[in-house]
């Protein structure tokens, strides 16, 4: 069985992901990370490039230009999830964690201020 690695802060980029990405290429790559996560397979929660960074353009031979930006944002969710960078879990476990400790009560501008991505949030 295939363990996904998936950035932390990707845990909230995915909730209000509707299609809109860097380039094409992104999306369509974004939208089959998306669905095969519905299947609720094993994630990694990382804080460092992950499966969904591969077609960003930010992403230069596996190191993100954007790192001390994005790490922040992951090292926030991981915090406010409870759980430790490299932490395996089902998705949708992740999913909730994420949706009933950030998203429900209000903590997502805590976390993501400043994201070029925010205003479709």
């Amino acid at each position: 069985m295939e363990v996904y690695r998936i950035r932390a802060h990707h845990g909230m980029c995915l909730a209000y992901f509707r299609g809109e990405g860097y380039s094409e290429e992104f999306t369509e790559h974004m939208y089959r990370i998306k669905g095969e996560l519905e299947t609720n397979p094993k994630v990694a929660i990382i804080n460092g490039t992950d499966d969904i960074c591969g077609h960003c353009p930010n992403n230069l031979a596996g190191i993100c230009t954007s790192m001390e930006k994005v790490e922040n944002y992951d090292n926030k969710v991981l915090g406010l999830c409870g759980i430790e960078a490299g932490t395996v879990l089902e998705w949708k476990v992740f999913e909730g964690l994420v949706k009933e400790r950030i998203l429900d009560v209000g903590k997502r501008g805590e976390i993501c201020s400043g994201c070029q991505w925010e205003h479709l949030c």
